[in-house]
């Protein structure tokens, strides 16, 4: 019996022993493709030479130094290289141990921001319904996965949540991409009047949709939409990038695709490339500066903010995909995996919609094409193609709930920027089979 409080402690996991590449070996020799990069994590694969050297080379230097105490080189060095490629006024960093703390602090520096420029009635945060931005309590207050947080709900925040981009399911008949994100904005202008902007802080949301909906990207100009309705209330534009930024969709900053600019921008995962915990927000010059000027610090803190060997390993993965040119990578093998998806899976009964940005992509499974009809959840459709994958040695991100929070089943695809056209074949034909064993006895 293991002493590990493992997530399923029912569930007997197999024994990683060694990762190379895409791919991870367990105890017994087998090999896994890890098409989903664990959780959308493991950007350069596994086992990447230049960044276990980084570890090393600072773990001889000065493995921590408290930040009450000390900076360090590899913290500094780390906030000036991306400060300088960040879009926008985006020049000021401050570094967590991964994505659910990036975004409380997000959340905490907002409010903060707004007692330090005399507007201390703006306390209240607007999300999206199937959103997920983490599990600490903040964090999972804002989120709009309904599963994840109806056992905690005594225990949460004020929230309010509005709907999705999410044109699969929610688009109109006969409506434009235009018209709708016209009207998704409305209803967002419509939550903040109802509420009162005076008491309004910030909306949150993720740039391209992660796992809860299933690579989710935004339709038309919608973010040019959101952002208009934030400036014209004094509300902030705080975009969740744990998942889909770092170069996942094929730009460092998701939202650099959708041509504007956020407040704060919450990043985490492919930052480190899950060579260390870690992970940030960047903060734009007007909230830095208020505190700054105002009361001079940021009432928040951990033990591990901006550990130095995190942020040597940080900069190193960050260093590797600009000088490797591994962005345009991701374009390429991203648009070749949408298209093999296209051609082996468009035509499936069970498959209502493939979707996504460069290597971050989604399939819904669905009981019927046409009608879009999900199957029932006690099927465990996601559950069971994760299972049939991983028997042909494929790593996915399959998740339930799709819909509501209950219903629905999507299978989501995150391979590392490393991979390969011929990676990108092995790993559409073995999705393809497993959803085909999955579904198969489903009619």
């Amino acid at each position: 019996m293991s002493h590990v409080f493992h997530r399923d402690p029912r569930k007997a996991l197999p024994l990683a022993v060694k990762g190379k590449g895409i791919s991870i070996i367990d105890a017994d020799g087998k090999c896994y493709l890890d098409a989903s990069g664990g959780a959308a994590v493991s950007c350069l694969g596994h086992g990447h030479p230049r960044i276990t050297d980084a570890i090393i080379r600072q773990a001889r230097e000065l493995e921590y130094a408290h930040t009450s105490f000390f900076t360090t080189r590899a913290a500094e060095e780390l906030a000036d290289y991306l400060a300088e490629r960040a879009p926008g006024t985006l020049n000021h960093l401050y570094f967590v141990s991964g994505g659910s703390e990036a975004v409380e602090a997000a959340l905490k520096l907002a409010r903060q921001y707004y007692l330090e420029i005399g507007q201390p009635s703006r306390h209240r945060f607007i999300a999206r319904r199937q959103s997920y931005h983490g599990n600490t309590l903040g964090a999972l207050a804002i989120g709009g996965n309904a599963w994840r947080r109806e056992p905690f709900q005594p225990l949460l925040i004020e929230a309010h949540h509005v709907s999705p981009c999410y044109a699969y399911r929610e688009l109109l008949d006969g409506e434009s991409g235009q018209d709708y994100v016209a009207r998704l904005a409305a209803e967002l202008e419509q939550n903040i009047l109802e509420l009162g902007p005076e008491t309004v802080a910030g909306f949150v949301a993720e740039t391209v949709v992660g796992a809860t909906l299933g690579a989710v990207p935004p339709v038309a100009d919608y973010f040019r939409h959101i952002r208009a309705v934030c400036d014209k209330y004094g509300v902030l534009l705080i975009q969740d990038e744990v998942m889909s930024g770092m170069g996942r969709t094929g730009y460092l900053f998701a939202c650099e695709e959708d041509g504007i600019v956020p407040d704060i921008v919450a990043i985490a995962k492919g930052l480190g490339g899950g060579y260390q915990p870690i992970g940030a927000i960047l903060v734009a010059d007007h909230i830095y500066k208020a505190v700054v000027e105002g009361s001079g610090f940021f009432q928040h803190g951990h033990t591990y903010l901006a550990h130095a060997i995190a942020c040597a390993a940080a900069l190193e993965v960050q260093k590797t995909i600009e000088e490797e040119d591994l962005l345009s990578n991701v374009r390429a093998r991203g648009e070749q995996l949408d298209q093999l998806l296209r051609a082996e899976l468009a035509q499936h009964p069970h498959v209502g919609d493939i979707r996504g940005r460069g290597l971050l992509r989604g399939l819904e499974i669905v009981k019927s094409r046409e009608t879009k009809a999900p199957f029932d959840p006690s099927r465990r459709i996601h559950a069971r193609i994760k299972s049939e994958a991983m028997s042909r040695g494929l790593m996915t991100y399959p998740m339930g709930g799709t819909i509501d929070g209950r219903r629905g089943d999507h299978v989501m695809l995150a391979p590392p920027f490393i991979c390969t056209a011929e990676d990108i074949a092995q790993i559409a034909d073995l999705l393809a089979q497993s959803i085909d064993a999955a579904t198969q006895a489903e009619g």
